[in-house]
């Protein structure tokens, strides 16, 4: 079996490689890919094959997939601009003849009315139409998005954000990688669409808790309407498409988008998931 690992080079992607090799996958076993593969030295010095593979490059994903039997697709960094790649690799991957695609999506992607669930909705749908075999892993939140956070509450002793009471049952990168690299290696998980997550769903309150403890000052949340959200956006400097962009995740959120707190990734790797403040802890001394 030969396993191929898109975005070899992002910091998912780099995990995913660690995790396939701490759970025994022979370097040779592996092909780490990116649009540039001076990225991907360290998985080279390891022995891992590594190779050019460009969402928008159909012809670079074709001679990438060569000899390839499973393949990590991992979803692009462009919101809104990122079905279309996606698709490309889902091609190639039918052509060569995959017998599994493992695809890292979002909660709820087919269902909610959420900034980010486009994208991966058309994703989902050109899966299943593709014939491919599959399996989705729908990812909440990284922990590690909120490490800016918490510096920035060091100065200013708040957490603002426009998400109400909601919740997040986040995990960290290295937790999602480890359920990604079972997905990519065992048997029985084809067709299946699961959600990665933590085990606890927390509020901002318990977010400010976190930054209280590991910055040792009072922290407090501090909750502001969209509209007010946008408005400080945009007054910090952010242009009025991202500051209705990051309102429009937070309004996900207050909606409960991202509050499924799902034992399927800590039944998957075996462990409980990292609590949110060791996550952050080393998000921040990363």
């Amino acid at each position: 079996m030969t396993i191929l690992v898109t975005a070899a080079s992002g910091q998912l992607g780099r995990l995913v490689v660690d995790a396939l090799l701490e759970r025994g996958v022979a370097p040779a076993e592996l092909v780490a890919t990116a649009r540039d593969t001076a990225k991907l030295q360290s998985a080279a010095e390891r022995g891992v094959r590594t190779a050019v593979l460009d969402y928008d490059r159909p012809e670079t994903i074709t001679a990438a997939l060569e000899g390839v039997d499973t393949v990590l697709l991992i979803s692009g960094s462009a919101p809104g601009a990122r079905a279309v790649g996606h698709r490309n690799v889902i091609d190639a991957a039918n052509a060569a003849g995959v017998a599994k695609l493992v695809y890292t999506s979002v909660p709820n992607a087919t269902t909610a009315e959420f900034v980010l669930a486009p994208d991966h909705k058309a994703t989902e749908e050109a899966i299943v139409a593709s014939g491919v075999p599959a399996v989705i892993a729908r990812h909440n939140w990284y922990t590690e998005n909120y490490a800016g956070d918490v510096k920035q509450a060091a100065e200013s002793g708040t957490i603002v954000a426009s998400v109400g009471d909601g919740t997040v049952a986040s995990a960290t990168r290295a937790d999602l990688a480890a359920g990604l690299a079972v997905l990519l290696t065992e048997d029985g998980h084809l067709g299946a669409v699961y959600d990665f997550s933590g085990e606890h769903a927390w509020g901002y309150e318990e977010l400010a808790a976190a930054a209280s403890e590991l910055t040792g000052r009072e922290v407090v949340y501090t909750p502001v309407s969209s509209e007010e959200h946008v408005a400080a956006l945009e007054a910090a400097g952010l242009d009025a498409g991202t500051a209705g962009f990051v309102a429009g995740i937070d309004d996900g959120i207050r909606r409960g988008v991202l509050a499924n707190a799902d034992g399927t990734l800590a039944r998957l790797i075996g462990r409980p998931t990292t609590s949110l403040v060791e996550g952050l802890r080393q998000a921040i001394s990363a």
